[in-house]
């Protein structure tokens, strides 16, 4: 697979396994986007929490991306990256996902909240039938950035799917040396992953 050329920027210090930027990617947060999970289905629910408390201030909710598929998008991020399934539902006519995208109504939507080990449903999937998803072309506007423990291990799984890598870098961060390498998921969205190295 060919290498993406990867410009500095996207360097940016998360913790835990949460996503600080949208991938490819348009972010709901607030009571928009716990309305809109409100109107959904019910099908399948996890075991934590239901909720991430902030005391005050601003709290980045999640990142939501659209998928063409949320069974082949779990591959990535619930079999390889970890997140655990908070709940796939099944979106009614009137969900505020169609106005929020600009969904065509002939469309047929699917919604699924992954948390990580830090924070619930950090990460949502918004699968669409029935209509064609445009891909993301260059240059890239945004990426996802997720803190994972072994990146080679990571990668090597992500490579075996047949997705589009970067190559490995190694960088100085303000208080840790760390690894980062970044890969193209099925649907075009972008997302970096990196290591903090031992001994940091």
């Amino acid at each position: 697979m060919p290498d993406l050329a990867l410009p500095t920027s996207y360097k940016v210090y998360c913790f835990g396994m949460g996503l600080f930027l949208c991938a490819g990617l348009l972010s709901c947060s607030g009571a928009a986007t716990e309305a809109a999970a409100g109107s959904e289905a019910e099908t399948t629910t996890s075991t934590m929490s239901s909720s991430t408390k902030a005391d005050e201030g601003v709290l980045f909710k999640r990142a939501t991306i659209l998928v063409a598929d949320i069974d082949r998008s779990l591959e990535i991020y619930r079999d390889i990256l970890g997140f655990e399934v908070f709940q796939i539902s099944e979106s009614s006519e009137d969900s505020y996902s169609y106005p929020v995208f600009k969904i065509p109504k002939e469309a047929k939507i699917r919604f699924a909240t992954l948390s990580s080990p830090t924070q619930v449903r950090t990460l949502a999937l918004t699968e669409v039938t029935g209509i064609e998803l445009p891909k993301p072309s260059a240059p890239l506007m945004t990426a996802g950035v997720i803190k994972v423990d072994d990146l080679p291990a990571v990668m090597a799984k992500i490579e075996a799917l047949g997705l589009e890598i970067t190559a490995p870098k190694v960088d100085e961060g303000t208080d840790f040396t760390f690894r980062e390498q970044a890969f193209i998921d099925f649907d075009g969205h972008l997302m970096v992953l990196y290591q903090i190295l031992p001994g940091q």
